[in-house]
């Protein structure tokens, strides 16, 4: 955090402290704040415990500072205030009676246990903190601990915020803290899923992910917060494949993480990313943010731990005892779609992730040899909308994730060869096709001496493939395209 980002902040805690102040209400920062801080790590998000009713409380902050009022647990009152919109400080406000060390003993892990009154924050040198189980020992010794065995019975979500804290920080959780998670494990699937959304995409927004959807296996969170991955285990694939389903599912992410610059990959190679797609406009595409905590990013790696969900279900064998799994791709896509909605992903990362499922097979599809014509190239971008450059990606690690230790790279550079080409076309295309239009609506209807209706933008679309393609360059020959597609009637 710069000089004049902790200035500001202390000068909104300060503020924030005598509003409370005249309202008698006594306040603390605690957790995860002041660990950030005594870590030098930039935070925006500070935890307020407060004396009395913390949803009232947050409310009336959010009307006396212009905030946002949002209400994050009903039953454990807690809500946020966000407040200063350059800088989204999100205030989040629980309540604690008595003193505040009855609180702390409440919290999760020993490095979230410690509190500064509200008003006393200056700078990480002169903190005193309250610290009654040592957090500052902990954090020296990047240990998470929990503050004792009642942590996951009190609340769940500390399940996935330990390993979520341990992945950020790259910390270790004890032995004893790790048998209170598994004993735990189970507990997850109650809580609100909001906040399990919330915990999963600060997971996959960290660049080792696949490391720790293995670990969170290891512990049993994962199949508790998504049962139906627990079906693909020990699904064995055809010879093609090196992993089972559920390893193959999760190998997936990690060559996207290694694909996309975030991590290595155990059996890759600087040779592979070398022929691999990318570029600046590729980053920057990837690094988009699609809604609250989650860029394309992120959602690439949930599109791969997801891409053969239906497999299971779909799989049978054919006459050879060749295992086959016919419409896993559109199955797995409506599968994806209910799991995410269930755990309250936003409309529009579902409909990123669905489509990454329901796609991830057309790549290889676009040509049976060689390279695809303008046509399946137009097509495949028309169908995939703005997914098509992560589709190709989660194809690549598909394909790296289906052959593992095997990888033939003759064969993977003819896949990057596939890739480089359709996003290289792709590019052509669109320069063809905008700005300009060789006609429109008014052309066709006053040409041919047709009435606005469906006829006209299916007319319309035919043109602009066609443009895509390369096919016509100006209007006289748009005009002579529409005028062979009604003579032949070669219109659906």
């Amino acid at each position: 955090m710069s000089v004049s980002q902790a200035a500001s902040l202390i000068s909104t805690l300060n503020k924030l402290h005598e509003f409370l102040a005249q309202k008698n209400c006594r306040a603390y920062i605690v957790g995860g704040f002041i660990r950030d801080w005594f870590s030098g790590k930039q935070s925006n998000d500070v935890d307020i415990a407060v004396e009395g009713n913390a949803l009232s409380i947050a409310d009336e902050v959010s009307k006396n500072f212009n905030g946002r009022f949002v209400l994050l647990d009903e039953v454990n009152g807690i809500a946020r205030v966000i407040i200063d919109k350059e800088h989204e400080r999100h205030f989040d406000f629980c309540s604690f009676s008595g003193n505040i060390e009855s609180d702390l003993v409440q919290r999760d892990f020993t490095i979230d246990a410690m509190a500064v009154e509200l008003g006393q924050l200056t700078e990480a040198s002169q903190l005193n903190p309250l610290d009654p189980f040592h957090g500052r020992k902990d954090l020296e010794n990047k240990v998470i601990r929990a503050v004792s065995d009642q942590v996951f019975a009190n609340d769940a979500v500390r399940l996935l915020r330990g390993v979520r804290l341990a992945a950020e920080f790259d910390f270790t959780i004890e032995p004893t803290t790790e048998t209170l998670i598994r004993l735990h494990c189970k507990s997850i699937a109650e809580v609100a899923n909001e906040r399990v959304r919330e915990e999963l995409l600060r997971l996959f927004n960290l660049p080792h992910t696949a490391y720790y959807l293995h670990y969170l296996d290891k512990l049993g969170l994962l199949t508790a917060v998504v049962p139906e991955l627990a079906e693909s285990k020990g699904v064995e694939q055809p010879t093609a494949h090196f992993w089972d389903v559920f390893e193959h599912s999760r190998q997936t992410v990690a060559c996207a993480e290694f694909l996309i610059r975030e991590n290595t990959w155990a059996y890759g190679n600087e040779e592979m990313l070398a022929t691999t797609p990318w570029s600046d406009i590729i980053e920057a595409h990837l690094s988009q943010e699609v809604s609250g905590g989650s860029n394309r990013k992120s959602l690439l790696k949930l599109g791969a731990l997801f891409h053969d969900i239906a497999k299971p279900k779909t799989k049978t064998l054919d006459d050879t005892g060749r295992a086959r799994f016919l419409g896993h791709t559109k199955e797995g896509a409506t599968m994806t779609a209910s799991i995410l909605e269930r755990l309250r992903f936003s409309h529009r990362e579902i409909d990123l992730v669905e489509k990454l499922v329901y796609h991830h097979l057309r790549p290889a599809q676009m040509s049976n040899e060689g390279l695809p014509t303008q046509r399946a190239i137009y097509r495949y971008f028309r169908d995939t909308g703005d997914a098509g450059i992560d589709i190709l990606f989660l194809a690549l690690a598909d394909y790296l994730a289906s052959r593992g230790p095997l990888v033939n790279m003759e064969a993977w550079r003819k896949n990057c060869q596939l890739a480089n080409y359709v996003l290289m076309e792709h590019g052509k295309q669109q320069s063809r096709t905008a700005p300009l239009k060789f006609i429109d609506g008014n052309d066709i209807m006053k040409t041919f001496y047709l009435t606005s209706g469906p006829l006209i933008g299916k007319l319309l679309a035919m043109v602009h493939e066609a443009q895509a393609s390369g096919e016509i360059s100006n209007k006289e020959e748009a005009l002579a395209l529409v005028q062979n597609i009604l003579k032949k009637k070669t219109i659906n």
